[in-house]
């Protein structure tokens, strides 16, 4: 199933979920009143705030670290479109004769670079792009290596290419791991529960009201999930509806450059 559609349907769930025990929490909340009018919410009140409390600093802790890792993805493609520019521009300094070759393989790796993740979310076919990739990155280096060495290279050429090249295939290790950093399980869990913990409180909260507050209950519920939702979709931003896809045009101009 689509993502974007998953995590909208699990959204979803949690809003309709959060509607029902608000519910709940009031007629449970009505039945303590009608029992105990006096004691009903006694000592209640600084339980609620710890746990509302609590709810707040993990939503935002969560978002903030998922809007910081959406960021830092961006740069990273950023820094690899400047990375193969660079090392691309300094094949200049090899001999004349070994230069298309490696250029070719040049336009060829950044192919695979950007189908990696053009292909996203099919994983088989990202992955059989990323090994394409990876097999280029020694071909280049292999080349370079033996060219930077022949007669007719610059004098510095060894020492400008290779740490260039170097750091191209060093960012590429750097972006999977960006890709694969997210929150452990848990803390989706946690939050997922506080919310719905919350939405008993909440409901509990509104017994001493005959009628139903559809504005609260709604806004509070679909607040949250909308929060939690756009969470979950920052961290996943090749697959969702926020998407990093945009920046690839910086490697799309890298690309169109190597003529």
């Amino acid at each position: 199933m689509n993502f974007a559609l998953s995590a909208a349907l699990i959204a979803l769930g949690l809003f309709l979920g959060m509607l029902a025990l608000l519910e709940a929490g009031r007629r449970y909340g009505a039945r303590r009143l009608a029992e105990d009018p006096e004691g009903a919410g006694a000592g209640t009140g600084a339980i609620e705030g710890a746990l509302f409390a609590l709810l707040g600093l993990l939503v935002a802790f969560t978002f903030s670290g998922g809007a910081t890792k959406f960021d830092g993805r961006r740069d990273l493609i950023v820094q690899e479109a400047n990375a193969i520019g660079t090392a691309y521009l300094r094949l200049d300094l090899l001999p004349e004769d070994a230069r298309p070759a490696l250029r070719q393989a040049f336009r060829d790796y950044l192919d695979a670079r950007l189908a990696t993740y053009r292909k996203l979310p099919d994983l088989e076919a990202a992955a059989a792009e990323h090994g394409r990739a990876t097999a280029l990155q020694g071909e280049i280096w292999g080349k370079a290596v033996i060219a930077v060495n022949r007669p007719g290279a610059a004098g510095g050429a060894p020492m400008l290419l290779l740490p260039a090249l170097n750091d191209m295939i060093d960012i590429t290790t750097t972006r999977i791991t960006a890709t694969d950093m997210h929150p452990p399980l848990v803390v989706y869990g946690l939050l997922f529960g506080l919310a719905l913990m919350t939405s008993v409180l909440a409901g509990v909260g509104m017994a001493g009201s005959r009628h139903r507050s559809w504005v609260h209950m709604v806004g509070f519920a679909a607040a949250l999930a909308l929060a939690i939702y756009v969470i979950v979709d920052l961290e996943y931003p090749r697959i969702g509806l926020i998407q990093v896809d945009a920046f690839d045009a910086v490697l799309d101009q890298v690309r169109a450059s190597m003529t």
